[in-house]
């Protein structure tokens, strides 16, 4: 059974995709809030590679939309510097892959400023990347590596997979006093509409959402990959197999009470990202697992991920990405234990 997540007091609503969703938000934001500002490449008069940000430089201005130099880390540091004098920096990565010029600044700085100086500054800013592969992209446009972000404590990482979600996550992340990095799926940025309310609303970070109600398997994920665990427990329901479907949508901080309840419940679980398989963010969840619900476990958690080789070029990459015939042995695997 399909669980649709009740809309708040917003009777209004709208169809936008994900990458309407952001943008929406974004927009949003700058109307409510003069100390919040973008910036990335591209980003004002081509309103971003994705046109995320379409039509914002034209409506807000240079000084507020802001085009910068191609320099990841010249657009962190410099928005650190905004972010502890009072402003609300949203900066965008074109690409995930295209941030690694910027770590140093955002394991060093963005992460730490507040333990650094015993709380008297928090980094109020928001770090925007598009990920995953799918759409066919050149070599390091197609990264999905967020567990490198995960593994930065004082720095929190959200990944929506639905319209609602991106426009919720968003904002609830520029109110957050402390750093987020949100991660978009681009395999995803134009999949689907779907109804969004027309005014303010957030998603609470750190809380999962229960996409579908099952009895039989847990199935685990996130962002790019909800449509393929979907398809997957639709098949597997041909085949009398029942699917509880969770999308985190926090991956740091996990909600580790959602995956607890579901595997308590099911005694399986089924774990699918795009990320590598070494050292990707299904261990963890594995983990987390093993502390809270080990008795329960009926069989061998199942993980479907990405291979451990650098993301490949067009004619291979839909081999690289998990599928949901993929995820259907793991189902069944798992239930026939």
């Amino acid at each position: 059974m399909e669980v649709k997540e009740i809309q708040r007091e917003n009777t209004a609503t709208q169809l936008l995709t994900i990458v309407g969703a952001v943008n929406d938000a974004m927009k949003m934001l700058l109307e409510s809030d003069e100390s919040v500002m973008i910036l990335g490449e591209d980003i004002g008069k081509n309103g971003g590679v994705f046109r995320a940000t379409e039509g914002l430089q034209e409506k807000f201005g240079t000084d507020r939309v802001v085009d910068t130099p191609l320099s990841e880390a010249g657009i962190i540091g410099t928005s650190i510097g905004l972010a502890v004098n009072g402003f609300k920096p949203i900066a965008e990565i074109q690409f995930l892959g295209f941030i690694y010029p910027a770590y140093e600044q955002i394991m060093t700085h963005v992460s730490r400023l507040r333990m650094r100086t015993m709380g008297h500054y928090t980094v109020p800013m928001v770090i925007r990347a598009p990920y995953g592969a799918g759409i066919r992209s050149p070599e390091i446009h197609s990264d999905s590596t967020e567990s490198l972000f995960t593994h930065m404590p004082g720095i929190k990482v959200v990944c929506p997979s639905t319209p609602y979600d991106a426009k919720g996550l968003l904002i609830a992340a520029m109110e957050d006093p402390d750093p987020v990095l949100m991660l978009e799926p681009m395999k995803s940025y134009r999949a689907k509409r779907e109804e969004v309310p027309v005014g303010k609303y957030t998603v609470e970070i750190g809380k999962g959402k229960r996409v579908r109600e099952g009895t039989d398997v847990t199935l685990i994920a996130w962002g790019a990959m909800m449509p393929i665990v979907e398809k997957a427990a639709q098949q597997s329901e041909k085949k009398g197999i029942s699917c509880d479907i969770i999308d985190l949508r926090t991956l740091y901080p996990i909600d580790r009470e959602i995956i607890a309840e579901s595997v308590q419940k099911t005694g399986r679980a089924v774990i699918v990202h795009e990320a590598h398989l070494t050292g990707g963010l299904g261990n963890d969840i594995i983990s987390i697992i093993n502390d809270t619900s080990f008795l329960y476990l009926r069989a061998p958690i199942e993980r479907v991920t990405g291979f451990d080789v650098p993301v490949p070029f067009f004619a291979l990459e839909e081999d690289f990405l998990p599928t949901p015939a993929r995820v259907l042995e793991s189902i069944e695997k798992a239930v026939h234990f």
